[in-house]
C-alpha cells in the first residue's frame, strides 16, 4: 500500500462546544480538544498540512452566530492557527459544500483526510460520508472527536452511546477509526490506518448474536 498523502482536518473546535448550547459530553471535551492540539503539533512536525474549519450560522442564530463569543475557536486551537495550511468557514455539516476544500486538496494531491473535532454525530459523520463519492480516504480519531446527549421524538441516547455507536458505524464503511496515538505512529512510519468493511462487520455481527 502506498504512503497516504494526508491532511489533518480540525472540524469546528469552537467555544460553542465548550461554553454554548452544544457542550460536548463524551469523550470529555477538555481531553478531546487537548488531543486535537497535540495532533496539530504532530502534524506540523511531520509536514502534514492542517486544515482548520469553523462553522458559521446566520447572524442572530442561537448557535455559531458570527457575532457571538462561542463562534470563536477554542484557545488551544486558536493558538496554533499560524501552523495551519488552510482555514475555512462552512455553513453545512459537510466540510466540502461551498468551502473550496476539494479543489485545495486535489491541487496538493492529498488523498487521505484525518478528521478530528466536533460533533461526531453531525459534522464528522457528515464529512466522512461526503468524502466517499469524492474518492478521498478518511480516518477518524476516536479520542479527538466528541458527541452530545440526544433527546428527540425518535428517542433518547446518551453521548457515550452516540459516540461509540458512530465510531463503529464509521469504521464499518466510511473511515478507518483509531486513537490519536496510533495515528501519530502511522504518520511517523508513513503507513495507513487499517479500517474495516461493511461485509465483514456484518458477518461478525451475525456470528456474535
Amino acid at each position: 500500500m502506498s504512503t497516504p498523502r494526508r491532511a489533518l482536518v480540525a472540524i469546528d473546535a469552537q467555544q460553542e462546544y465548550f461554553e454554548g448550547l452544544l457542550k460536548i459530553q463524551y469523550p470529555e471535551r477538555e481531553k478531546s480538544v487537548a488531543a486535537i492540539a497535540q495532533l496539530m503539533d504532530a502534524a506540523q512536525q511531520a509536514d502534514t498540512p492542517v486544515v482548520v474549519v469553523q462553522h458559521q450560522s446566520p447572524a442572530g442564530s442561537p448557535v455559531f452566530a458570527p457575532e457571538s463569543s462561542t463562534f470563536a475557536l477554542q484557545p488551544q486551537i486558536h493558538d496554533r492557527l499560524e501552523s495551519a495550511a488552510l482555514r475555512i468557514t462552512k455553513n453545512f455539516a459537510s466540510i466540502f459544500e461551498g468551502t473550496g476544500l476539494e479543489v485545495w486538496l486535489r491541487e496538493r494531491e492529498i488523498d487521505t483526510l484525518t478528521l478530528v473535532g466536533y460533533m461526531t454525530n453531525n459534522c464528522v459523520i457528515g464529512s466522512a460520508a461526503a468524502a466517499e463519492p469524492l474518492g478521498f480516504a478518511v480516518e477518524v480519531l476516536s479520542d479527538a472527536t466528541g458527541a452530545i446527549d440526544i433527546v428527540n421524538s425518535a428517542g433518547s441516547i446518551p453521548a457515550k452511546q452516540v459516540h461509540e455507536t458512530l465510531m463503529a458505524v464509521l469504521n464499518s464503511n466510511w473511515a478507518a477509526v483509531a486513537p490519536s496515538a496510533e495515528w501519530v505512529s502511522a504518520i511517523e512510519s508513513g503507513s495507513a490506518l487499517a479500517g474495516d468493511n461493511l461485509i465483514e462487520s456484518a458477518a461478525r455481527g451475525r456470528t456474535e448474536q
